[in-house]
């Protein structure tokens, strides 16, 4: 169960709206969330009108083959990182034909920390057609708290880079 059902029920919501109105649809890549912030998109009714779908993509050979996250990200800065990030919300927004798209990387934990990325360490992205932005984050908690820290952050993200989109 979501601590912040409701809160992240809005977020979804007011994305959607956003959405909408501006007849632009979405596409998600997701890592360290695995499917939650997809869930939550499509917990509000009439979503299909805007959401086209999503990659879980757990493995480096899944946002590699279905992603196009290069080789080269990945052995240099590694799937937590903001390259990476960038080039999954790049890659499904051009494989899934969308307007905008979302995509999320992190260690949820509570193993694979590391001194340079530890438990917490998520990057997420939003990318449309003339600009693409990253943020990097540091949450604490338990693997499902951190999981929903990172789902309210990139329906947050979201919804500020809709509301930039004049």
């Amino acid at each position: 169960m979501l601590r912040n059902y409701k809160r992240l029920y809005e977020l979804s919501r007011k994305a959607g709206e956003m959405l909408r109105e501006k007849g632009m649809s979405l596409s998600l890549a997701e890592s360290c969330t695995g499917g939650l912030i997809s869930a939550l998109i499509t917990e509000i009714p009439g979503s299909s009108d805007y959401f086209e779908g999503s990659v879980v993509s757990y493995s480096n050979k899944v946002k590699e083959k279905l992603l196009g996250v290069s080789e080269e990200v990945l052995k240099e800065h590694g799937a937590v990182s903001e390259p990476c990030a960038s080039e999954m919300a790049k890659g499904v927004r051009k494989r899934l034909k969308t307007s905008v798209s979302l995509s999320v990387t992190g260690i949820a934990g509570p193993a694979g920390g590391s001194l340079q990325k530890p438990v917490g360490t998520v990057f997420i992205s939003v990318s449309g057609e003339k600009r693409t932005m990253v943020r990097q984050f540091h949450f604490k908690g338990m693997r499902g708290e951190i999981r929903e820290q990172t789902a309210d952050a990139a329906l947050t993200m979201l919804t500020e880079f809709l509301e930039g989109m004049n």
